[in-house]
């Protein structure tokens, strides 16, 4: 009896916790209002989301972007962003993408119920190429400044740009850029500095020109800063080949992505680094979101062993230097002091006010690799049911008449046997729906194909344990004998169909896309969980009924 009551208290849990599962619930998203701030808002999230040929999508093509260079073999180029953008989007979920290749310079993307469009897109697009650089230490940028200042004077730029008189110091710490190696850790940039006057924080170089006027002296080695309405002007001006040029050799300007407010006044960063990078993202293995108390939402990553011995040698060339981690030609937060050598694994901070989702998808593009061509957004838009909702009716018509036919013939051929394994179909629908909720599974009809050809399995399951019922009652046994005999021998043969079925709805998972690897995922859920029911449920209940019935002489089969 003990075991009978362990045996009913999984299969209720189980039920709970599926039951639990499929609610719809409210969730708190971020999002960004029309003034550009963020607000979070609660949504009501259902588990289970129709497909693209159910409920429509988001349809987006992404084209070859040559505006910053041609680009030699758009084919094989476009070829190498397919895979790192399907990898990108597929890991947002389970989510039926189609993804495809159209010409030699398109990629089109048909994503089911998207709800952030624009998250979407920028996880498509992005171009996740991450480089470690040391800043400058040779005031390479405060030598440059008379010729930056003559170009600008040539170019008739910047005249009426408009300087603070009084700033205080840059602080480089309090925006760390945090990178640690097992127990060492980079504390940041230097401690803060006192606020002071305009003129201590000028550049040595200045001359009174209009970009000397704009930059400021930081915190830092190679860390610079300028108020925030001149940054258009600044990016464009460091965009032009001239001044590319004027520029120290082996030497890059790079903007940061953090921003400062000293005196009631917004200030963000630029720096001045080594163009060589002592290693790049290519030697990135892993990479996950995280949170911490001290430094907020960061991305923790691993390099390869590899890449971790080149980290290691090349940091130990540079203790207490700074060392820049600039994504996409974008410095990330301030530069931390490499204190020690740091090996394979290390931390990215994402800065000033972004979300652990942000971060989750910072951590899905550096996973996935940096596009090895620049994309842009060529189409965008929102698509109807693919199949019509003649054919949705007709498959839904299709899949309840089959479902209704099964039972109708369970009953009629196994009388009570037949009922019982209803009640485990039942379970097995409930547990099945479940699974695929928690993987964030889309229903399609292809989808529903396979979740119909499982309870197809499912019941041929018990046919076999029935079948074998039958043939040990005939032998003349009593019937708990019969039961526990037939599901003994009915056991090997159920195992060896179903595990069958599941590597070969491995394969299509592993080498499928859109929507045969949505057909994969419910089969190979729908497999599972009618094992589950018919070997384990369905034996439970002839258990209970036996204990009810104080050891029946005959039974409906």
């Amino acid at each position: 009896m003990s075991n009978l009551k362990y045996r009913l208290a999984l299969i209720v849990g189980l039920a709970l916790v599926a039951i639990w599962a499929l609610l719809p619930r409210e969730v708190k998203v971020r999002q960004r209002g029309a003034d550009g701030a963020f607000t979070d808002t609660l949504m009501r999230r259902v588990p289970l989301r129709k497909g693209l040929d159910l409920s429509g999508g988001m349809h987006l093509a992404l084209d070859v972007d040559e505006s910053k260079g041609a680009v030699a073999d758009k084919g094989a180029a476009i070829d190498r962003a397919l895979k790192v953008v399907r990898t990108r989007i597929e890991g947002m979920g389970v989510s039926e993408t189609v993804i495809q290749k159209a010409g030699n310079d398109r990629i089109l993307i048909d994503i089911p119920g998207v709800s952030d469009r624009e998250r979407a897109i920028k996880i498509a697009q992005e171009q996740a190429f991450l480089q470690f650089q040391i800043t400058d230490k040779t005031n390479a940028l405060e030598k440059a400044l008379p010729r930056l200042d003559a170009i600008a004077r040539e170019r008739r730029i910047g005249g009426d740009a408009a300087v603070g008189t009084t700033v205080a110091s840059a602080p480089s710490a309090g925006l760390n850029g945090l990178l640690t190696s097992g127990a060492d850790s980079a504390k940041g940039a230097a401690g803060k500095a006192d606020s002071a006057q305009a003129d201590s924080a000028s550049l040595p170089g200045a001359n009174g020109g209009v970009i000397s006027k704009m930059i400021l002296a930081g915190g830092a080695p190679g860390q610079f800063m300028f108020e925030r309405g001149n940054e258009p002007l600044l990016k464009e001006f460091f965009a032009r080949p001239e001044v590319a040029a004027a520029l120290p050799p082996a030497k890059v300007v790079r903007f940061g992505s953090d921003s400062t407010v000293v005196q009631n006044k917004t200030y963000r960063f630029l720096y001045m680094l080594d163009a060589n990078p002592i290693i790049t993202g290519d030697a990135l293995t892993d990479a996950k979101p995280s949170t911490s108390s001290m430094d907020g939402t960061v991305v923790e990553f691993t390099l390869s062993n590899e890449g971790g011995r080149k980290f290691q040698r090349e940091t130990a060339k540079h203790v207490h230097d700074y060392m820049a981690i600039v994504l996409d030609n974008v410095v990330m937060g301030s530069p931390p002091v490499i204190n020690s050598a740091i090996g394979t694994r290390g931390q990215i901070t994402m800065g000033q006010g972004r979300d652990l989702q942000a971060a989750q998808d910072l951590s899905l593009v550096l996973k996935a690799g940096a596009l090895p061509v620049p994309l842009k957004v060529a189409e965008v838009r929102n698509i109807g049911p693919s199949m019509g909702q003649d054919s949705i009716s007709r498959a839904r018509t299709a899949g309840i008449i089959a479902i209704v036919l099964i039972v109708v013939i369970m009953l009629g051929y196994y009388r009570f046997s037949g009922l019982l394994a209803v009640g485990g179909l039942l379970l097995y629908v409930l547990y099945t729906l479940a699974v695929l909720a928690g993987f964030d599974a889309v229903l399609t009809l292809p989808g529903l194909a396979g979740f119909i050809l499982s309870i197809g399995i499912a019941v041929d399951a018990n046919v076999l344990i029935f079948e074998r019922i039958r043939e040990e009652l005939d032998r003349g046994k009593t019937v708990r004998t019969a039961i526990d005999e037939g599901f003994h021998h009915a056991q090997t043969a159920i195992i060896d169909t179903s595990v069958s079925t599941i590597l070969t709805a491995a394969v299509l998972y592993q080498y499928g896309t859109g929507p045969v690897k949505g057909f994969a995922v419910t089969l190979i859920a729908g497999i599972v969980a009618s094992m589950f029911t018919a070997i384990f449920v369905v034996k439970t209940f002839y258990l209970l009924w036996l204990n009810r019935s104080r050891g029946a002489q005959s039974l409906s089969i």
